[in-house]
């Protein structure tokens, strides 16, 4: 069976990442391949396996390395497939390879993970895939629901065990808890203006607006099909909800936000579909690449550089494009700078 995903490790000390994705895909029976090649130390065969790989039917590559960490934007060098990558903790506390690899320049984006998030990279590429395949999808669906019951299964197995004279653990027991599913209103006041749109575009503040433009704006020159609103998860609740419930045919969201990154945080637990998330600065300066990037296990945003909303719609695109001929031959156009933007 033909591999759809290739793992390269930039060296075999990243090993114990890289299992971590495997693990994932092995419960999710997504067939993969496995190779270790250095951005610096054999250029020429990250250039052939990726070239290789593609024209023998990979669908998304994950780019596994620590320290200068340039692997994952060489195999992006030689690759209209989206590529995913995975920070190492070998020095600074990973730091330094995760600034590597988010801060890509247009139009050569790489979907970004936390650091050592090996699991969070295959999830995130299985979500890729999903986009046209739906029993990957379910799949996804699947292994994301045992994620949350074993949170859910942590107030047996920890809180209720916990012996205090003040804590009533016989209050609102989890296990009985009835938990309402929420749906979309579509009488809701202008809950969207596009909801057959290919990608949902979220922005968290009005000030944000000026990234989210440039987002529709590649959009538009690509064909693809958009939609903006602009809502706060923590001051608008249920209208945040309610418009990515709204949202159910997007097949790609993206979430722009300053301010801790609540945004791309709220839609990954309203949706099964890929999010893209776009760290902004805020009127301070201060940035929220970190509050992005770092989501736990099961709950992945393939996370770009700072402002960088340009690069959020070549990654949609690029997910868009597994199966669309149509958006390949425009995506290189525009990597090649033949279109004008």
């Amino acid at each position: 069976m033909m591999p759809k995903i290739m793992i390269i490790l930039g060296s075999g000390s990243d090993i114990a990442i890289a299992e971590k994705s495997m693990d994932v895909l092995d419960k999710l029976e997504i067939p993969y391949s496995l190779k270790i090649a250095s951005a610096h130390r054999t250029p020429d065969l990250v250039r052939e396996i990726v070239k290789q790989g593609t024209d023998a039917g990979i669908e998304v590559f994950i780019g596994i390395a620590g320290l200068a960490a340039h692997l994952p934007g060489a195999i992006a060098a030689h690759t209209p497939r989206p590529v995913i990558g995975v920070p190492v903790d070998v020095k600074t506390g990973g730091i330094d390879a995760l600034q590597s690899i988010v801060q890509m320049p247009y139009p050569s984006p790489i979907s970004t993970v936390g650091i050592d998030r090996g699991d969070n990279a295959a999830i995130l590429a299985a979500q890729f895939i999903g986009v046209h395949d739906e029993e990957v999808r379910q799949k996804v669906i699947a292994l994301r629901k045992t994620y949350a019951q074993k949170v859910i299964d942590s107030n047996e197995e920890i809180v209720e065990k916990i012996d205090r004279p003040f804590l009533r653990n016989d209050f609102l027991r989890i296990k009985n808890l009835k938990i309402e599913e929420i749906k979309a209103d579509e009488n809701a006041e202008a809950c969207c203006k596009n909801k057959d749109a290919e990608v949902a575009i979220i922005v968290g503040r009005q000030t944000d607006v000026v990234t989210a433009k440039k987002v529709a704006v590649i959009l538009s020159r690509l064909k693809i099909s958009h939609d903006i609103k602009v809502v706060c998860p923590i001051r608008s609740t249920k209208k945040f909800t309610n418009y990515v419930k709204s949202m159910e045919n997007a097949k790609v969201f993206i979430g722009i936000s300053s301010n801790s990154s609540q945004v791309t945080g709220g839609i990954v637990g309203l949706t099964d579909r890929p999010v893209i998330g776009v760290p902004c600065t805020n009127e301070n300066g201060d940035d929220y690449m970190l509050t992005t990037v770092s989501m736990p296990p099961g709950a992945p945003v393939a996370t770009v550089g700072i402002n960088n909303g340009n690069n959020a719609a070549v990654i949609a695109a690029e997910i868009l494009s597994i199966n669309n001929p149509n958006v390949v031959q425009l995506l290189d156009k525009l990597k090649d700078k033949k279109i004008n933007l």
